[in-house]
């Protein structure tokens, strides 16, 4: 028990270093491309241990923020947009960010069995979510209602409750990324809106011809396009 609550600590503690470098990042001191402080070197700044410091940075690179490379330590690869901060506190980027790893895991596998097992009503509620989700992202109001509800009706069509569940447990730290990736793209030019259509339509056109390899395929490749459209 003990050692379970001191890992929770470190993680806490790991989340503030990651917001800490993401600060050191935005503040303009640092281009893309330019090597972060060294490890003992960020330890000693944050006045934490390199094992706290070391895991932020690990996460950093697995959101394509910063990359390691060997024997050279991390570089900036891409900031982070400042709109997200109106939508999350930059103190909890780590976790909400952090959601994606599972997505990628529970979406691109809730999209190999629902191309499985849907029915044909399952199908069409699909297809009502996704014209919804269109006319939404078309219009000037939120759209990341109808967003959840077309991602949360594939998890209805792979008839496994647990995976239903799962994803509605995540639900506030998508809720988030799904207004700040809305956001962000109106704030581009119309292709970004355009692109979010077309691959939320090449889920449910894989879906559609039971293909359950090219469902997983599209929406892992969603989910990555997601993340990066949340970077400038």
């Amino acid at each position: 028990m003990a050692h379970g609550v001191a890992h929770a600590g470190e993680g806490r503690l790991a989340d503030r270093a990651y917001s800490q470098i993401v600060e050191i990042i935005n503040a303009g001191d640092l281009q893309i491309g330019d090597r972060l402080p060294s490890e003992p070197r960020l330890a000693e700044m944050f006045g934490m241990s390199r094992t706290v410091v070391r895991e932020a940075l690990v996460r950093l690179a697995a959101d394509g923020i910063t990359e390691a490379r060997r024997g050279a330590g991390s570089y900036v690869m891409r900031r982070p947009s400042e709109r997200l901060g109106a939508h999350m506190p930059m103190a909890e980027l780590s976790a909400t960010l952090g959601t994606y790893e599972v997505r990628f895991v529970l979406e691109a596998e809730a999209c190999r069995l629902a191309a499985m097992r849907r029915s044909p009503e399952q199908m069409e509620t699909i297809q009502r979510a996704m014209e919804a989700l269109r006319e939404a992202l078309h219009s000037n109001g939120p759209a990341h209602e109808e967003d959840w509800v077309l991602h949360r009706s594939i998890f209805e069509a792979t008839a496994n409750p647990a995976f239903v569940a799962a994803f509605d447990h995540l639900e506030e730290g998508i809720y988030r990324i799904l207004r700040a990736g809305i956001d962000i793209s109106r704030a581009r030019p119309s292709e970004a809106i355009g692109a979010m259509i077309t691959e939320h339509e090449m889920v449910v056109e894989a879906i559609r011809a039971q293909d359950a390899d090219a469902a997983a395929l599209a929406m892992r490749w969603h989910l990555s396009q997601g993340r990066k459209r949340l970077m400038p």
